[in-house]
């Protein structure tokens, strides 16, 4: 039942808002830190309690109640080690989303937070699910708030860019919906039982052209949302027109639905079909941490370079995922965390910039580093997160995805690694656009307050931890489902293998 309540307790909170603003406008924002608030403290004495020792592919907890039964659909609720700590990340980025736009939004406040709060609802539905009709409820009941969010209350640009996320993600998301009602009548023609339940479905008898069909429509989906180069158009516009709850958000939590719908859907319900996409996949990956990176040194908006650098660092998780071995799974799953602290935290200073200055332009910037040190201070210790210095989660997630691949191939692990000689190349000189240098436009602004000051200092916090202390972490990460962090090129006939599992290139 907790697993439920964590879920509604969003909705809820976002409905009271909305209801409350016509009382007083100052109840939305309480009424939305209180709700999700309580819901962190909740995931998190449910983490205190079950994040022990435990066999690899135990859950913690389940709920399951009849929706639809007679189709075989169910509300069907389940958390593992992995899902866990997605919850866990989604409550606490709500709660920084919140806090980060505490006098940022305007007219239509009610409404703001009711579509922030139901994103966070269709996120967490996304990473509680194991039923694949509510898993795709969820995919889908996210974007329609979020879209909302970037076309009412972002930047100049707001309308188109958030129309070309929708679009992009819910074409995408309806070949998904092709998928798995493709695997639903195989699995019902196959055993008699018409079922969406993601544990029977698993065990659904596929001939290898049907796989390959169906897989490509999960995928199609995921690598879209994650967002892997050549479909990632869609989020730099996105993440430099939306507000910065917005950019939290979807930096931190929406792209990260992505990665784990390829690890919880892809590579468990097409084993045979999947694995012979690793190496394409894994290809991908190294392209998109080059290419993000390349992209982000040549740009000039502040918001647009942060955006490109989350396609460098996702393409660091893909890799991960596709490489076939549980070091890379592992540094996968702490790329996903440390790439949603770091990114999340410097949309938030980049919103708290733009807001000062009224401008996101670098080549207006300069010489801020006397003016608001407490500011460049902040920025700093997170551009040293995303060029991933040693000491913080960054550096342990990449160096694990890389030497996970060099069990694999060693020259995708060396082209990849160029990653952090061109990250720390953008993030230096981001800071040295930004905040030293000359003062040649005569800034003169406020620094952080200390609300701001506390939300920096809460993501400095899990940085630090991950790059210190990241065992507790690793060992809930292995309490995945079975098949996770075997990545998705395990199969026997996916050709010579290297000394972990997964495919070795000759």
């Amino acid at each position: 039942m907790m697993l439920a309540t964590i879920l509604f307790i969003p909705i809820c909170a976002g409905i009271v808002a909305w209801a409350f603003q016509y009382i007083d406008r100052r109840l939305p924002v309480l009424v939305s830190i209180v709700g999700l608030a309580i819901d962190f403290f909740l995931v998190a004495y449910f983490w205190l309690t079950n994040g022990g020792p435990g066999l690899p592919g135990s859950r913690f907890a389940e709920f399951e109640a009849p929706w639809f039964a007679r189709l075989g659909i169910n509300f069907h609720l389940a958390v593992d080690g992995v899902s866990l700590i997605l919850i866990t990340l989604t409550t606490f980025l709500g709660c920084i989303a919140v806090l980060a736009t505490w006098r940022e939004t305007g007219e239509r406040i009610g409404f703001f937070y009711l579509c922030l709060t139901w994103t966070l609802a269709g996120v967490l539905g996304v990473f509680l699910a194991f039923d694949l009709f509510l898993f795709y409820f969820a995919w889908e009941f996210m974007l329609v708030p979020m879209f909302f969010l970037i076309a009412l209350w972002g930047h100049e640009d707001r309308f188109r860019a958030g129309v070309k996320f929708f679009i992009f993600t819910q074409l995408s998301g309806l070949l998904m919906l092709g998928a798995i009602l493709g695997l639903y009548l195989v699995h019902g023609n196959a055993t008699g039982v018409y079922t969406f339940d993601y544990a029977d479905l698993m065990a659904t008898p596929l001939d290898p052209r049907t796989g390959q069909l169906l897989v490509w429509g999960f995928l199609a989906a995921f690598l879209v949302k994650l967002p892997a180069v050549s479909f990632h158009t869609w989020l730099p516009d996105a993440h430099t027109q939306a507000p910065t709850a917005g950019s939290i958000i979807l930096a931190g939590l929406l792209l990260k639905t992505g990665a784990y719908g390829i690890l919880r859907l892809a590579m468990p319900l097409f084993p045979a079909q999947a694995q012979g996409l690793s190496f394409p996949l894994a290809i991908l990956g190294v392209i998109g941490i080059l290419y993000g990176a390349l992209l982000a040194f040549a740009q000039t908006d502040l918001k647009r370079l942060v955006a490109y650098t989350s396609v460098s660092h996702m393409g660091f998780v893909l890799l991960g995922l596709s490489v076939g071995n549980e070091i890379a799974f592992q540094g996968a799953i702490i790329q996903i965390v440390a790439h949603a602290l770091s990114t999340g935290a410097l949309f938030f200073l980049a919103g708290a910039l733009q807001e000062r200055l009224g401008t996101r332009d670098l080549s207006r910037m300069g010489g801020l580093w006397s003016v608001v040190p407490r500011l460049g201070g902040a920025s700093m210790f997170f551009a040293l997160a995303a060029l991933g210095l040693p000491g913080l989660g960054n550096f342990l997630g990449e160096f694990f995805i890389v030497l996970g691949a060099y069990r694999v191939s060693v020259a995708l692990a060396a082209i990849a690694a160029l990653g952090f000689i061109v990250s720390t190349a953008y993030s230096l000189w981001m800071m040295q656009r930004a905040f030293f240098g000359e003062n040649t436009h005569g800034w003169r602004i406020p620094d952080l307050s200390a609300r701001e000051m506390a939300i920096v200092i809460l993501m400095i916090v899990p940085l630090l931890w991950l790059g210190f202390c990241p065992q507790p972490f690793l060992d809930l990460a292995r309490r995945a489902s079975p098949d996770a962090g075997k990545g998705i090129g395990r199969a026997q006939t996916a050709g010579p293998r290297g000394p972990e599992g997964g495919w070795r290139q000759e």
